[in-house]
């Protein structure tokens, strides 16, 4: 029987101090070969977004965790958390005070996988062709405050910004800064199709059915230099339709681990009845779940939705719907990130209908409110249905809201909910890099990753930029405070909860405690077969 492996790295300065413990190093399941890894991912190339893998497109987990095993970025965060290191650059610093220029310079003899030397002007093209495409439902907001791209020779890039920003290092780490060849990426236009090239530790071949991938296959980039150590020679990622579906195959011996999404039910049953063969390891996780607001429909102006977070109880939701796997999140930054308050808690204390009718009646409200509760129904895993189910019970059994659940697959969902069709609808972060920046400014700045039409002048224009003149990161607690509180009193975003991730294993796989990262993001890199 196997027991469950607690794993709790530490972000220095950014999380809570915690505890490390060490995986299993069992070896004998499955015999040779590629370590196969399944996921829920959906990847599907479609009329809205007929370049689902491009880094200047691509903006979900996902994604990114295919384009982390395939391109190099010129910084990246250790594996233990702190602050970013050197990847495919040798360095990089900002040259002024003001955090507004950073300098990196890259490795000598990096090249692409096919032998093409990496320039800087590759890296300039990769990361201006983000800002360039502007694509909608991109990366792009974490690029917009390079003001120009500087190059000085084959090997030194230099970002000028047009606001300091201390996070920036971080930005540089994620995809959306993915150093592509120039000449197999269009400058103005994404590039179609599932192929990924780049200088990562892989290469990849995406095997497709009906415009949909069904299975990913990373073989050993020999030509690879970077920060990165690669402890396996071929990892092959299968996507499952569902989590059934996936459990299924690691039980039958098809997987080697199972990853993105595991459900709650698959999660408790291992932990109270452990199967032979197979190990659970839990790690913490960084994820959030949320509801969003078309704050310009007057269906749900801002005293509905303070009669919204008035009246949801998180702690109910999390407890039946997700057990374990998740806890209750009053405010946007989780609480195992430097910064976090409980700010909705703070503001609205306990649920209480009474409460709710009364901010109601203030604003001259007629009840019962109606509206429909949109979710995706593939993309975030099995237990969302459950969860908009008590969600939409909790308002309903008020009697001040009449409110209707609508499912929809995610290759719509977004597009519909970035044109801002939905009033209300429910989704999930998996954040970029785990600072407090990156769960305000993603959803209160400007160019927003929900493209959410609310504004907070003090938010946008003061407290933000603030925030990111601090290098030191800790001294930014009073700015994110107030940020918070802005957040619980205008509710243009309601959080819901923060989640746990659950990694299943079979024997004879090691390194599975590494290769998930805090950001819920795969790191293939870290599995191998120990010796036996």
């Amino acid at each position: 029987m196997k027991r469950k492996t607690l794993v709790l790295p530490a972000v220095v300065g950014l999380l809570a101090p915690v505890l490390a413990a060490c995986g299993s190093t069992d070896s004998g399941a499955g015999g040779r070969g590629a370590i196969v890894v399944g996921t829920t991912d959906q990847l599907v190339a479609s009329e809205e977004n007929p370049a689902p893998l491009d880094p200047a497109i691509g903006y979900e987990a996902g994604v990114w965790n295919v384009l982390r095993q395939t391109v190099q970025t010129l910084t990246t965060v250790p594996n233990g958390g702190g602050e970013p290191v050197p990847e495919a650059a040798r360095s990089c610093t900002f040259t002024d005070t003001a955090n507004e220029s950073y300098r990196c310079t890259l490795r000598a003899g990096l090249t692409f996988a096919d032998g093409t030397p990496v320039t800087a002007e590759d890296v300039k093209h990769s990361i201006q062709r983000v800002i360039d495409i502007d694509s909608d439902s991109g990366p792009v907001g974490l690029l917009a405050n390079i003001d120009m791209i500087e190059t000085k020779g084959d090997d030194q890039v230099i970002f000028h910004l047009n606001t300091p920003d201390a996070t920036f290092p971080y930005k540089l780490a994620t995809p959306a800064a993915g150093i592509v060849p120039k000449a197999q990426y269009p400058a103005k236009q994404a590039r179609t199709g599932f192929q990924v090239n780049g200088s990562g530790p892989y290469t990849m071949k995406p095997q497709v059915e009906d415009g949909r991938v069904v299975k990913i296959s990373f073989t050993r980039n020999s030509s690879y230099k970077g920060e990165l150590k690669v402890l396996n020679d071929e990892v092959e990622m299968d996507l499952f339709p569902d989590a059934e579906a996936m459990g299924k195959a690691l039980e039958e011996k098809e997987i080697h681990m199972m990853t993105r999404a595991m459900s709650p039910e698959q999660a408790h049953d291992m932990l109270v009845e452990p199967k032979e063969g197979i190990e659970l390891t839990e790690m913490p996780g960084l994820a959030i779940s949320y509801l969003g607001f078309n704050t310009k429909d007057p269906v749900v102006n801002k005293s509905v939705r303070q009669a919204m977070a008035q009246i949801i109880d998180r702690g109910e939701i999390a407890g039946k719907v997700y057990g374990t796997t998740a806890e209750p999140l009053y405010s946007l930054i989780p609480s195992s990130i430097a910064g976090h308050t409980n700010a909705f808690f703070n503001k609205y204390g306990e649920p209480s209908t009474a409460k709710a009718r009364a901010i109601l009646r203030d604003a001259g409200i007629k009840t019962p409110v109606k509206f429909t509760l949109h979710y995706t129904d593939d993309h975030y895993g099995s237990a969302t249905a459950e969860e908009f189910k008590a969600i939409r019970q909790q308002l309903n059994s008020s009697g001040l809201f009449e409110v209707s659940v609508q499912g929809t697959e995610w290759s719509k969902y977004r597009a519909e909910q970035k044109r801002g069709d939905y009033a209300a609808y429910g989704m999930g972060w998996f954040p970029d890099f785990p600072d407090p920046d990156n769960y305000t400014a993603p959803f209160l700045d400007e160019n927003n990753f929900l493209n959410s039409p609310y504004r907070s002048r003090e938010a946008q224009k003061v407290l933000i930029p603030q925030s990111r003149r601090e290098a030191d990161r800790t001294a930014t607690a009073t700015t994110y405070e107030k940020l918070q509180d802005i957040v619980a009193d205008d509710v243009p975003v309601l959080p819901i909860w923060q989640g746990k991730q659950y990694v299943a294993s079979r024997d004879g796989i090691a390194g599975v405690e590494r290769s998930v990262s805090a950001t819920s993001e795969l790191q293939l890199w870290e599995l191998n077969r120990p010796s036996v």
